[in-house]
C-alpha cells in the first residue's frame, strides 16, 4: 500500500486515500471506529477474493474477480486512512499490525471461498449490503465519510450486477450448476443476519452513520427479486452466532490474516 498503488489513481475528483491523509482531518473516537469497521469488511473481502485470480473458471472471470477485489483494496484504504488519522496509525498499521481480535469486520467476508458459486453467493450478499450502505453514506453528515461513500457506490453498483448475472447464470443453468447454487445460498445465508445488527456505537453516531437494520428491508426486496428470477428460493437456515463488530471472529479469520500480514511484519517497511 505504497505511493504507487494501482488504487493511488482515481479519475475525476474522487476522494483518494492520499488525499484524506493529507487533509489532516482528525476522526473522533467513535467515527474512526465506524469507519475501521467498514474498512475491515472491504479489506477482508478484497483478500478472499483475491486467491480466484488464476483460478476462476473462465480468464475474463479472473479479471472481474481481480478487479472487484481492487476496488475493495481500495474502499478499505480509505476507510482506514480515516479510522487512523483519530490516533495517528496509517492505512498500513491498521492493515497489517493489529491481530485477529483487533478486527470488526463481519463472519460473512471471512468465510472460505469454498467453490465457484458460494463465492458467488457471498458477492450478492454483500454487494446488495454494500450498495444500501454507501447509497445512505453519501448522506452522512460527516464529509470524509460521505465522500467515500460517494466513491464506493458507483463501483459497488458493478459488483451487485456482476453477482446478479452469476446467479441468473448457475442456476438457470444446468442441473449440476444449479444444485451447486443453491447450496451455497443455503451455506452463506446463516452468516447474513449480522451485516443488519445495531449496536451502541451506530445508535450514538446519528446522522454520521448508517443504521444497519434500517437497509434490511430494501436488502431482502433485492435478493427476493434476484432469487424469484432464477427460480430458487430463499433458504430457511438459522443464523450463525455474530461478533466480528466486537472482535470474535471464526477461526478463518486468523489464517486469512497470516497470510495477509506475513510479509509486512517478516520484512517492517519494504516497499517495492
Amino acid at each position: 500500500m505504497n505511493s504507487d498503488s494501482a488504487t493511488r489513481i482515481t479519475p475525476g475528483n474522487a476522494l483518494r486515500p492520499e488525499d484524506i491523509a493529507a487533509a489532516q482531518t482528525r476522526a473522533d473516537p467513535d467515527t474512526a471506529a465506524y469507519a475501521l469497521r467498514l474498512g475491515d469488511d472491504a479489506l477482508v473481502l478484497a483478500q478472499r477474493l483475491g486467491w480466484w485470480i488464476s483460478r476462476a473458471p473462465e480468464l475474463e472471470e479472473d479479471v472481474a474477480l481481480g478487479n472487484i477485489a481492487l476496488d475493495l483494496i481500495g474502499h478499505a484504504r480509505s476507510f482506514l486512512s480515516y479510522a487512523g488519522s483519530a490516533d495517528g496509525r496509517t492505512e498500513d498499521d491498521l492493515a497489517y499490525w493489529r491481530d485477529e481480535t483487533e478486527f470488526r469486520s463481519v463472519h460473512l467476508v471471512e468465510q472460505p471461498n469454498g467453490d465457484f458459486a458460494r463465492t458467488i453467493a457471498r458477492q450478492l450478499a454483500v454487494s446488495c449490503y454494500q450498495f444500501g450502505l454507501y447509497s445512505a453514506l453519501q448522506h452522512s453528515t460527516d464529509p470524509t465519510l460521505s465522500a467515500i461513500a460517494a466513491k464506493a457506490v458507483k463501483e459497488v453498483d458493478y459488483h451487485r450486477d456482476h453477482s446478479i448475472q452469476w446467479v441468473l447464470r448457475l442456476a438457470l443453468g444446468t442441473d449440476e450448476s444449479r444444485r451447486r447454487m443453491i447450496r451455497a445460498l443455503e451455506l452463506t445465508w446463516p452468516y447474513v443476519g449480522e451485516l443488519f445488527d445495531d449496536d451502541e456505537l451506530v445508535v450514538s453516531l446519528g446522522g454520521r452513520a448508517v443504521l444497519p437494520s434500517s437497509l434490511k428491508a430494501a436488502f431482502d426486496r433485492d435478493i427476493a427479486a434476484v432469487l424469484r428470477e432464477a427460480e430458487v428460493e430463499l433458504p430457511a437456515v438459522p443464523p450463525a452466532p455474530g461478533g466480528g463488530r466486537q472482535g470474535r471472529h471464526s477461526e478463518h479469520l486468523g489464517y486469512l490474516l497470516a497470510e495477509m500480514q506475513v510479509l509486512a511484519r517478516q520484512h517492517p517497511g519494504a516497499a517495492w
